[in-house]
């Protein structure tokens, strides 16, 4: 396959992945509208660089190893579900700020690396991306698919979930919408932590 068809593909399948609900969302829009557009973003680049675990062990071949250990799969699971378990209690524990503290909390918001590091464990931590860049991966790679061919795939990837997520930010991060998640307050960070916790349950559950 060229390398043009291969991103066409790429492309296609990966922007639905990207936009389909699941941590990577919920993460981004609690940290957009909690912390602010600086924040999310941020995320936003931690989740994408969180691919480049995903697709470096893809690119060695692991990935089929991977998805077809039921042990290593089971131990992804467990440590990503507790990871999302751990974000949820943080989020349900919110509690109502007065208008005067949220300078100080913002303030004390947590560092760029920290950040971007929620983003990065939250996307390398995900069970499922070893089965879905087993089968993205097959549809586009062959054995003589060049290395550089298969550092650009991953690049562009990458762009796509960024690209997707700053677009998610910008969006919450509009004046008029922003304003009325803002006004949910601690309520808006317990739904979300709640989803988390959802999300966390629900991945120690599913069989993959």
């Amino acid at each position: 396959m060229d390398i043009t068809t291969g991103l066409v593909m790429i492309s296609s399948i990966h922007l639905l992945a990207a936009a389909s609900p699941g941590p990577d969302f919920v993460l981004v829009s609690q940290q957009t509208l909690s912390q602010g557009k600086k924040a999310g973003l941020l995320c936003s680049l931690g989740i994408a660089l969180g691919l480049s675990v995903h697709i470096a062990y893809s690119a060695l071949g692991l990935a089929a190893v991977i998805a077809n250990s039921a042990s290593l799969l089971t131990l992804i699971k467990l440590v990503g579900a507790s990871y999302l378990l751990y974000l949820g209690y943080q989020g349900i524990r919110s509690t109502a700020r007065k208008e005067q503290a949220i300078s100080v909390t913002q303030s004390i918001s947590p560092s760029p690396a920290k950040t971007i590091g929620l983003g990065f464990l939250c996307n390398a931590l995900n069970p499922k991306a070893p089965v879905y860049f087993v089968a993205l991966f097959t549809l586009v790679i062959s054995p003589d698919t060049p290395l550089n061919h298969l550092f650009i795939y991953g690049l562009w990837m990458m762009f796509i979930q960024f690209a997707w997520f700053a677009t998610v930010v910008l969006l919450l991060s509009r004046p008029t919408v922003n304003k009325k998640f803002q006004q949910m307050g601690h309520w808006l960070d317990r739904i979300m932590g709640l989803a988390m916790i959802a999300l966390g349950i629900k991945m120690l559950t599913t069989k993959l």
